[in-house]
């Protein structure tokens, strides 16, 4: 791209040298995705809790579990709220602009947060509707938050080190995770200490004391708290000059705004802006032809592999604490009060989240603007594979005695190169390589791919990775292929995923415009679009 055809206002952002501005923005953006993960990941600890104290069975020998049905519908409903509201904010943000949008799904996500741990109701059956009515409207907030965090970012980052900043947004998820856990932990560890409790096979109705019911809100509720601490600073972002000048077409307040944050003197270039908006080349639609030729295989590689990710991801995540108790990491539920499976369930995930979540995604950071996206999703696809065979083909071997800190290294593992991986790259790449007034929408249902991922994992590992044997099944479910054939179809999930990954182009230490082909003529265009051009060199 010829260097004359780039608005000053741009270039003054692609050739910035990292400022404090780029922190402050990585911090209020990475803030709403520490709760975005909070939230979403928080459920897993205390479904089980629900369990106990909705569904007492005073006859049965094992304690209260969630309804297959209940438990589908409490583990998955925010992942739904999360694709509309991916789908419905992504469009918003391209239509609205990111700033006036960004403020309106952290106030969801507060009120909402707030609310499902006020859940209310006489009976079981009412308390889990209001729990999954909030849980819906709280993920339809979520949604939000990816693609306008990932396109604010991507719009004010510098072409050096986008990828970084990008990446640390996104890593912000790892201490949303673990920062659940410690929550957990916490509540868990005091309420037992304070209300001791008999384990559920000495006295089955007092394992688990009236006061367990708080545990649970407390820890949804304290999902508000990050949320509520960066409105403010959300507020004060200006929009990105890219939204400014190249959709709403007013080169004066992009130069404004940037002038400001910079700290350098920016020229209006108004003359500028109108000639490039005005291109044919840059007018096209998301559902016309010209974007299915320059941008149709970029939107298949980036939905397919962040559906295919999101599987094995999220089945994963959501289900860690069945897959423990199947090798006895846990203890079994009857020899525990009610508030202490919560503690065991948490330092479990925790302690995953310490050794395999958090440094991959940080290791994304640190590498991500030297090898590149694609290197890094295909090897972390590659290697998510390998481990997954490692963990299925020997099943039997690991979930016998003095195996099982094997096990969790292996799964830990899997974890790491999750987020050293395509769980990191996936988010990235689609805020990079759109056209500015298309950027946001495609994010938003390239996400939308992958929480419907999320929902086939969320749904469907909940029920594949039963046993065949009854005994060995949780109550109400049906026969399954049991945990060993799951985490086979999760690594061919993984391995489609790498092929997929070819269709994605290389964004690596391009501007945004030489990505997406905007500030090019013509020819220029149709070289952009070229089957060549999708293969990273």
């Amino acid at each position: 791209m010829a260097g004359g055809d780039n608005l000053q206002v741009l270039h003054a952002l692609d050739a910035a040298k990292t400022q404090w501005y780029h922190f402050t923005a990585i911090i209020v953006a990475g803030m709403g995705f520490f709760t975005d993960a909070y939230d979403l990941f928080c459920i897993s600890l205390v479904t089980k809790l629900l369990g106990r104290i909705y569904y007492f069975d005073p006859t049965s020998e094992k304690p209260g579990t969630l309804p297959p049905n209940i438990s589908a519908a409490v583990n998955g409903v925010a992942f739904c709220g999360t694709l509309s509201g991916q789908l419905f904010f992504g469009w918003l943000g391209d239509k609205l602009g990111r700033k006036k949008v960004y403020g309106m799904t952290l106030m969801l996500m507060v009120i909402c947060s707030v609310a499902s741990g006020l859940s209310f109701g006489h009976t079981a059956k009412g308390v889990m509707a209001t729990l999954c009515f909030f849980r819906f409207w709280l993920g339809f907030g979520i949604g939000g938050d990816y693609p306008l965090s990932a396109t604010i970012m991507s719009e004010y980052a510098n072409k050096k080190t986008r990828g970084a900043f990008i990446a640390a947004v996104f890593a912000m998820q790892g201490f949303g995770i673990i920062t659940g856990g410690i929550v957990a932990l916490i509540f868990s560890a005091g309420f037992n200490s304070r209300f001791d409790a008999p384990p559920y096979a000495v006295d089955r109705a007092g394992s688990t004391v009236p006061e367990a019911d708080y545990v649970w809100r407390i820890i949804l509720m304290l999902g508000a708290a990050p949320a509520v601490l960066t409105y403010y600073w959300r507020m004060k972002m200006p929009e990105t000059a890219r939204y400014t000048a190249l959709v709403a077409r007013n080169a004066k307040q992009a130069a404004a705004d940037m002038s400001r944050v910079l700290q350098v003197q920016i020229v209006e270039e108004q003359e500028k802006v109108e000639q490039l908006t005005s291109k044919k080349a840059n007018n096209f639609g998301l559902f016309s032809r010209e974007f299915a030729r320059r941008h149709g295989l970029h939107l298949l590689g980036t939905t397919t592999t962040w559906f295919l990710l999101d599987i094995a991801f999220y089945s994963q995540n959501l289900f860690q604490k069945d897959i423990f108790s199947a090798i006895n990491w846990i203890p079994k539920a009857a020899t525990m009060n009610a508030i202490e499976e919560v503690y065991r369930i948490a330092r479990a995930q925790t302690l995953i989240a310490l050794c395999g979540t958090v440094p991959g995604y940080w290791f994304t950071v640190a590498f991500i603007d030297i090898i590149g996206r694609f290197t890094i999703q295909v090897m972390g696809f590659f290697f998510m594979t390998v481990f997954m065979l490692c963990l299925a083909v020997p099943y039997h071997h690991w979930t016998t005695p003095g195996n099982h800190i094997g096990f969790v290294l292996m799964y830990a593992l899997t974890f790491f190169f999750a987020n050293f991986g395509p769980n990191s790259t996936t988010f990235i790449v689609p805020a990079e390589i759109f056209p500015a007034r298309l950027r946001s929408t495609c994010h938003g249902i390239s996400a939308a791919a992958g929480k419907a991922g999320a929902i086939v994992g969320a749904f469907g590992f909940q029920y594949a990775a039963q046993s065949r044997d009854p005994a060995k099944r949780d109550k109400g479910y049906p026969a399954g292929i049991g945990v060993r054939n799951a985490l086979f179809v999760l690594a061919v999930c993984n391995l489609l995923g790498l092929l997929f990954t070819f269709l994605v182009p290389e964004s690596k230490g391009k501007s945004l415009e030489e990505m997406s082909g905007e500030n090019e003529g013509e020819q220029e265009t149709e070289a952009a679009a070229a089957p060549s051009k999708t293969i990273p060199v």
